[in-house]
């Protein structure tokens, strides 16, 4: 019998970006990220139950999976979003379950943030 544990669940998440001092401005101040630096072309980013990393190592690339995070205060993180530099794509909108918002970072990648309120 497997055991339980981290077995195919999400582990981590990367993202190739231009300039890592403004991915952690941006992910910092819009989500209260911290971080750990790994010299100057790698940055391991904390969210509190989620580990990733920023890189210059490689070309910036949009698309991809969409990232979703939670949010308790919905209106709040647009806003917290809007003021560290991202862009609403979609605006807050219902579905089955919540309601979310997507927008565009710095870079251009497309994630999403949902409520259950």
């Amino acid at each position: 019998m497997g055991s339980k544990g981290n077995d195919r669940r999400i582990d981590y998440v990367e993202f190739n970006v231009a300039d890592i001092a403004a991915a952690k401005a941006f992910y910092g101040g819009a989500f209260g990220w911290t971080f750990t630096d790994y010299g100057p072309e790698y940055c391991e980013f904390q969210d509190g139950r989620l580990t990733g990393g920023f890189t210059t190592m490689g070309p910036v690339r949009t698309g991809g999976p969409l990232i979703i995070i939670y949010a308790d205060r919905l209106e709040d993180t647009l806003a917290r979003v809007e003021k560290a530099g991202g862009r609403i794509l979609q605006p807050i909108f219902s579905f089955p379950g919540g309601r979310r918002f997507h927008f565009a970072d710095p870079d251009g990648y497309e994630l999403a943030v949902w409520s259950a309120q």
